[in-house]
């Protein structure tokens, strides 16, 4: 047999990087609070600046919430051409349809595959790992604020490799001239954005 030396069609990472700036992705994580509810939290994220794009919690998610959320992330003139997500039951039929309604491509992971959707992966473990392992979630509402406050450190400050150490938005470079520095708390405290202050 004639061995083919190249794959028959372009790799996951190959396609990843063709279609950053066209590619949002899905997903949920749960939280629990301190009265042992779990909540869950939806999150949408565009791949291109890593920016979260939309998120919310709810106690009892269903097809119908989930494709609402999908409508408020996206107003029409702002479709993704294409959605990664995982094959998890919240996204059933209803879901589906509206996303097929939309015009936006699904594409879905292979079973047991998160390395598929690792940006999406790899926020919600930042997100545990330097807000939510570090707050007590009382209620929806208390886990809302903490996550907004999160997700403004997050786009403004945090620094990210594959950005050229930038933040999703991007920051202006200080000169030493414009004075010393100065940290400013942010995310409750947990975190800090250091900028240029005249004294």
């Amino acid at each position: 047999m004639v061995r083919c030396h190249k794959p028959p069609s372009q790799t996951w990472r190959t396609f990843l990087e063709n279609h950053a700036k066209q590619l949002v992705s899905i997903d949920f994580f749960t939280v629990p609070t301190i009265r042992f509810q779990v909540l869950y939290v939806f999150l949408v994220l565009a791949h291109d600046r890593r920016r979260i794009l939309h998120f919310n919690v709810t106690a009892h998610p269903t097809a119908e919430w989930t494709g609402q959320q999908l409508r408020e992330a996206f107003p029409f003139d702002q479709l993704p051409r294409y959605l990664l997500r995982d094959r998890d039951a919240i996204f059933g039929n209803d879901f589906r349809e509206q996303v097929r309604d939309t015009g936006i491509c699904e594409v879905l992971s292979a079973p047991r595959s998160p390395w598929q959707r690792a940006y999406v992966e790899r926020v919600i473990g930042s997100i545990r790992r330097e807000c939510l392992d570090h707050v007590i979630v009382f209620h929806e509402n208390s886990l809302r604020r903490t996550l907004n406050s999160y997700f403004d450190y997050y786009h403004r400050s945090r620094t990210h490799l594959s950005l050229g150490k930038d933040s999703p938005e991007p920051r202006t470079i200080q000169p030493p001239e414009m004075g010393s520095v100065v940290a400013v708390p942010q995310a409750g405290g947990l975190h800090h954005r250091y900028e240029r202050r005249a004294a």
